[in-house]
């Protein structure tokens, strides 16, 4: 039997707007995958706790609020600091075009702005874990 990818969607910081992360949860679990959402206004430090918990494969961030350059540099600290390397980081959201390769370049696995498809979404993580297997 197949492994089903593990997915923790999140809201970091105070960002109270989940509709977008409750549709893409929701899309996940429709395709089969295993899906943790926290809530809203999580930690950083709550959300990769939960992520370690769980055994994610991946860590979706939904962000609207404008943190993206502190939140997401933060949890890939975390991650690292708890020497956790083979969980992916992906979010989505208002960000900035020049904010979005920043990003990339630290370690955020994808970034997905408004309008993208859920299937999109869905295929990305697929992909990235067909690549990355786990034990």
């Amino acid at each position: 039997m197949e492994r089903k990818i593990r997915v923790l969607v999140a809201k970091a910081g105070l960002d109270g707007h989940d509709r977008g992360a409750k549709v893409v949860a929701a899309a996940l679990r429709d395709a089969g995958m295993e899906v943790i959402y926290t809530g809203l206004r999580q930690t950083p430090e709550m959300i990769v706790e939960a992520a370690i918990q769980e055994d994610v494969d991946a860590i979706g961030i939904s962000i609207l609020s404008g943190a993206h350059m502190t939140l997401f540099p933060r949890i890939l600290n975390l991650l690292k600091d708890k020497e956790v390397y083979d969980i992916l980081l992906f979010g989505g959201g208002i960000i900035p075009k020049e904010d979005l390769t920043k990003l990339k370049d630290l370690g955020v696995g994808e970034l997905f702005t408004p309008g993208t498809s859920t299937q999109d979404i869905i295929k990305f993580l697929k992909k990235w874990t067909e690549n990355h297997p786990r034990n």
